[in-house]
C-alpha cells in the first residue's frame, strides 16, 4: 500500500497556488457540480445575455475551478468524470489509444458532445480511439487533457441535446470550458501522488498569471505533467507452455514470469502554454485567446518471444509504441454593439499531429531477407486540422409580450482536414515491424470537407413566468449536402420555488474524417487485424459503400426546486433516438484458429486485406478486419439528479451537500444487415461484445454523494460515488462462445483535506479511490478460453470499469495565497 508517509515525502517539492484576493476563493463557491450557484450567470444552453444558472431553460451543471482541484486528478477529463454524473471516461486503452482517453456523455459517444472553449469550437484530435473497450471506438472529439486546469474560471456541461444551437454534432450535450480573465494576482501549483501499488507517479506543476487592467488583460498559463507507468496485469501465461518450460533461457529473464507489462497506464509527459487576452476600444471589444501542448507518450506492446528475433534480440523484447504530439489552438474575434445590435465576429484555427514511432521492435521479414532489422521504426503520422469562422448578432426586441424578443442569428464557415502519412520502408516491408506495423502508401493520404451553416433562435416571455425558445439550423457539407436540424425549449415557473422545463430536437452529424478514412493494421504474437478505411476500395471489396450522416430525436422534461432556503434541485428526463449510429464492427474473420484447427472463414476478407496492400504473416493464427458502418439504431433514456443543500454550522463552519445522480440505459433498436460477402462467412456487423460495448459496458446508474466541510482554515471534501453494475459479452476463445462478464457494483470514496497554515499558505493531502477498490476479475472461463487459444493472460480485471483499473491514486499539494 503506497502510504500517507511516502505521499508526504512526495509532496515535499509539491504544490504552490497563488490566487489574488479578487478571486474566487474555495468558500465562495458552491460546490462540485452544482444546483445551488443559482446567481452564477451561464452563455452555455442560451442565446440571452445575463442568464443565470437558476433560470436556464436547459439543464446546465456549473463546474469551477476549486471542484476541479479538489477531485485530485491532473487531468480536466479525469476530474470532470468525479463530477458529472453523466459522464463516463474510457479507463484503459491500447496502443495509441491509451495515451488519450474518450468520454462518453449520456450514454452516447465522444463524437456526440460538442466541445467549446469559451463559447468557440474546439479542434478533434487526430489520434482516433481504435480499441473497441467499453464503447469509446471511433471517438475523435477534442481532446481535453491539452486545456490545462489552472487556466480555467468553471466548466459549463450542457446535458441536452443542442445541434440547433451551436452545430449539427451536439446530440448528447455541450462541454464548454470558461477561461479565466483576471487581470492581476496568479497561480502556481505543483502536485505529486502515486497510485496504492507504488507506480504511476506523477508530479506536475502550473503557473497562471493575469496581467493589465479591466480594460485590458493578459492571462497565461503553463503546466508542466509527468506520469509513469503503471501496470495491474498478472504473470504471461505463455511462459507455463510446456514449449517454454523446456527452454532453461526464459527463467533467466529480467522480470519472469512477469514478461508483459502492457496492462496499465501509458507513460507521457506534457506541456502546456495557454493564454486569454482582452483589449476594450470602447465600444468595441478584441479578444483572443489559445492555447499550444506538447506530449511524448510511450505504450508498451505484447511481450515477444526469444524466436521473433533471435540475433537482435536473444531475451525476447518488448515493443513499445511512442506519440511525439502537438497540438495547437488560437482564437482572436471583436465584439461589440451597433444600432442596438450585440455582435460577435471569430475564427478559430486548431491543428493536432502524432508522430508515432515503434521502438525496441523488429521487422522479422527483413531478418528472414537480409538477416538483420532496424529496432527503431517511424511507423507514420496522423494529422488533423479545423478553421472555423463565426458571426453571431443578437438584440432584444419589445413587442408588447411580459419580456422583450430576443432575436438571435448567426453563420458558420468550417474547413476540416485529415491525414494519414507513410511510415518509413522498414516499419511497412512485407509483414511490418512487430506490433504496429508501419502505414502503408495506400493507408497515406489527406482528406478534406467544407461546412457552412445558419442558424435562428427566437426566445421570449410571451406572458410572466413562461419562456419559450426556438432555434433552427441549416448546414451544407461539401460531402453530404445538405440538413435541417431544429429544437423548441420551455420553462414555467409556477412559483419562485417550483419550475417546469422541456426540450424537443433534432440533430444531424455528419461522420469524421477520421471514421471515414483511418486504415491501420496492428499484430500480435499470433494475430494480425487490420483497420479497412469505410470509404475505401477495399472495403467496398466486401460489400461495405462508404459511411451515411447519423440523425437524432432528443426529448426532455425537468423540474426546478427550491422548497426551502439553501436547498436546490433539478430533475431532468430524458429520452435520445439515434439512426444509423456509426460504430466500428466487431471482429470479422477471414483466418481464425478453431479447436487448433487453421480455418478459412472468408476468403472476401483475406482478399480485401491484400487489396488494402497488407501481407499475412503466415505464421499468425488468425486475420481480421474491421471498419466503421452504420450499424445500429439506438434510444437511450435516462434521469439526471442534482440536489445542492448549504447547511450552516455552530462556530462559523460550514457543510455543503450535494447529491449528483444518472440513471440511463442505451438499448439497440435496430442492427444493420450486413453486407453479402460478410453475411456468406456466418458473420455479422456487430457481435454480442460489439453490442454490449455500446449497451451495458457503462453502468446503468452513477450516484455521488459530495460533502465539503469548511471552518477557519480547514476543507475537507469527501465523496462517495456508487457505481451500477457494468457487463460485456466477450468470446476469450475466438470461436464465438461468448461469456458475460460483469463488473460488479462499487462504492469508490475520494477525500480530500486542506488546511490553510497561514492566510498565504496551505497544505492538502487526499486520495481518489481511498479505499483502493479494483474492478472484478475476468470471468474463469472466458479467461480459460483465452488461454487456450495461445492468450497471454495478462488481463485479469474487466478494463472496462468505469472507476478504473489501477485501484487507489494519493497525493499531496502545498497552497500559497496572496
Amino acid at each position: 500500500m503506497f502510504t500517507i508517509v511516502r505521499v508526504a515525502l512526495l509532496a515535499s517539492a509539491m504544490s504552490t497556488t497563488i490566487v489574488h484576493a479578487t478571486d474566487r476563493k474555495p468558500s465562495d463557491t458552491a460546490s462540485a457540480a452544482t444546483a445551488d450557484g443559482s446567481d452564477d450567470i451561464v452563455v452555455t444552453g442560451t442565446r440571452l445575455t445575463g442568464t443565470r444558472a437558476a433560470d436556464s431553460p436547459a439543464p446546465i451543471q456549473l463546474v469551477d475551478s476549486s471542484s476541479l482541484v479538489r477531485t485530485g486528478q491532473p487531468g480536466l477529463v479525469q476530474a470532470l468524470n468525479r463530477i458529472v454524473p453523466s459522464l463516463n471516461v474510457q479507463a484503459f486503452g491500447g496502443d495509441a489509444s491509451n495515451l488519450k482517453l474518450s468520454l462518453r456523455l449520456r450514454g452516447l459517444s465522444a463524437n456526440h458532445a460538442l466541445i467549446l472553449i469559451d463559447g468557440k469550437r474546439r479542434h478533434g484530435t487526430s489520434n482516433l480511439t481504435v480499441a473497441t473497450t467499453g464503447g469509446f471506438v471511433g471517438a475523435a472529439a477534442a481532446d481535453l487533457s491539452f486545456i490545462p486546469v489552472s487556466a480555467i474560471d468553471h466548466v459549463e456541461v450542457l446535458t441536452d441535446g443542442a445541434a440547433a444551437q451551436y452545430g449539427t454534432d451536439a446530440i448528447a450535450g455541450v462541454i464548454n470550458v470558461i477561461l479565466k480573465k483576471n487581470h492581476r494576482g496568479g497561480l502556481l501549483t505543483a502536485t505529486g501522488g502515486a497510485y496504492g501499488e507504488g507506480d504511476g507517479e506523477t508530479l506536475g506543476g502550473a503557473a497562471n498569471i493575469g496581467l493589465g487592467s479591466s480594460s485590458a488583460f493578459l492571462n497565461v498559463t503553463g503546466e508542466h505533467r509527468y506520469h509513469d507507468y503503471s501496470d495491474r496485469g498478472g504473470p504471461d501465461q505463455r511462459v507455463f507452455t510446456a514449449a517454454n518450460r523446456a527452454n532453461p533461457a526464459l527463467p533467466l529473464i529480467p522480470g519472469y514470469p512477469h514478461l508483459n507489462r502492457i496492462y496499465g497506464d501509458s507513460k507521457y509527459e506534457l506541456s502546456l502554454l495557454s493564454y486569454n487576452a482582452g483589449l476594450d476600444l470602447g465600444g468595441v471589444e478584441l479578444y483572443s485567446f489559445g492555447n499550444y501542448g506538447h506530449r511524448f507518450g510511450q505504450s508498451r506492446q505484447n511481450y515477444r518471444f526469444p524466436n521473433i528475433a533471435p540475433t537482435l534480440w536473444p531475451q525476447g523484447f518488448t515493443p513499445v509504441l511512442t506519440d511525439d504530439e502537438d497540438d495547437l489552438s488560437v482564437t482572436g474575434g471583436a465584439r461589440g454593439e451597433l444600432a442596438g445590435w450585440h455582435w460577435d465576429l471569430a475564427s478559430t484555427y486548431g491543428k493536432d499531429i502524432n508522430r508515432i514511432r515503434n521502438i525496441h521492435s523488429a521487422n522479422s521479414s527483413l531478418i528472414a531477407d537480409t538477416g538483420t532489422s532496424p529496432t527503431d521504426f517511424h511507423v507514420g503520422d496522423f494529422v488533423a486540422s479545423q478553421w472555423s469562422n463565426t458571426l453571431d448578432i443578437s438584440r432584444p426586441i419589445e413587442i408588447g409580450l411580459a419580456g422583450p424578443l430576443n432575436v438571435a442569428i448567426g453563420a458558420e464557415y468550417r474547413q476540416e482536414s485529415y491525414g494519414i502519412r507513410a511510415g518509413d520502408a522498414p516499419s511497412r516491408y512485407k509483414t511490418g515491424v512487430q506490433a504496429y506495423p508501419g502505414f502503408a502508401l495506400t493507408d497515406a493520404g489527406t482528406h478534406r470537407r467544407r461546412n457552412v451553416a445558419a442558424y435562428v433562435d427566437l426566445a421570449a416571455e410571451p406572458v410572466a413566468r413562461l419562456q419559450l425558445d426556438a432555434a433552427g439550423r441549416f448546414e451544407h457539407f461539401s460531402d453530404f449536402g445538405d440538413t435541417r436540424v431544429g429544437k423548441l425549449t420551455a420553462r414555467y415557473d409556477t412559483s419562485p420555488a417550483l419550475a417546469l422545463r422541456g426540450t424537443i430536437s433534432t440533430g444531424f452529424r455528419a461522420p469524421t474524417l477520421a471514421e471515414e478514412y483511418y486504415s491501420a493494421t496492428k499484430v500480435s504474437p499470433t494475430s494480425a487485424g487490420v483497420n479497412l478505411p469505410a470509404n475505401g476500395a477495399a472495403a467496398r471489396l466486401l460489400g461495405i459503400t462508404g459511411l451515411r450522416p447519423e440523425k437524432s430525436t432528443n426529448v426532455s422534461a425537468g423540474l426546478v426546486l427550491r422548497p426551502a432556503h439553501r436547498l436546490n434541485a433539478t430533475l431532468d428526463l430524458y429520452r435520445i433516438d439515434l439512426r444509423d449510429w456509426i460504430v466500428s464492427t466487431g471482429t470479422v474473420y477471414g483466418l481464425q484458429t478453431i479447436n487448433g484447427v487453421r480455418t478459412v472463414r472468408s476468403q472476401a476478407v483475406t482478399d480485401a486485406i491484400i487489396a488494402n496492400g497488407n501481407v499475412i504473416d503466415q505464421t499468425v493464427t488468425s486475420t481480421s478486419i474491421s471498419t466503421f458502418v452504420n450499424g445500429a439504431d439506438s434510444r437511450t433514456k435516462g434521469v439526471d439528479l442534482v440536489v445542492n443543500y448549504d447547511l450552516p454550522l455552530p462556530g462559523s463552519a460550514t457543510l455543503d451537500l450535494t447529491l449528483m445522480g444518472n440513471y440511463g440505459r442505451t438499448r439497440l433498436t435496430k442492427l444493420a444487415a450486413p453486407s453479402p460477402q460478410i453475411a456468406a462467412s456466418g458473420q455479422r456487423y456487430l457481435d454480442l461484445t460489439a453490442i454490449s460495448y455500446l449497451e451495458t459496458a457503462a453502468p446503468d446508474y452513477k450516484l455521488s454523494l459530495d460533502n465539503v466541510f469548511r471552518k477557519d482554515g480547514w476543507a475537507i471534501d469527501l465523496r462517495g460515488t456508487l457505481y451500477g453494475p457494468s457487463s460485456a459479452w466477450i468470446d476469450g476463445g475466438g470461436t464465438s462462445n461468448f461469456v458475460r462478464n460483469v463488473v460488479d457494483k462499487a462504492l469508490i470514496v475520494d477525500l480530500d483535506i486542506h488546511y490553510a497554515i497561514t492566510s498565504t499558505i496551505g497544505i492538502s493531502i487526499g486520495a481518489n479511490n481511498l479505499f483502493n477498490v479494483y474492478p472484478t476479475k475476468v470471468d474463469p472461463i472466458t479467461y480459460a478460453a483465452g488461454l487456450a487459444a495461445g492468450g497471454n493472460g495478462v488481463a485479469t480485471t474487466n478494463n472496462w470499469a468505469p472507476f478504473g483499473i489501477n485501484g487507489g491514486y494519493y497525493y499531496s499539494n502545498l497552497t500559497i495565497k496572496f
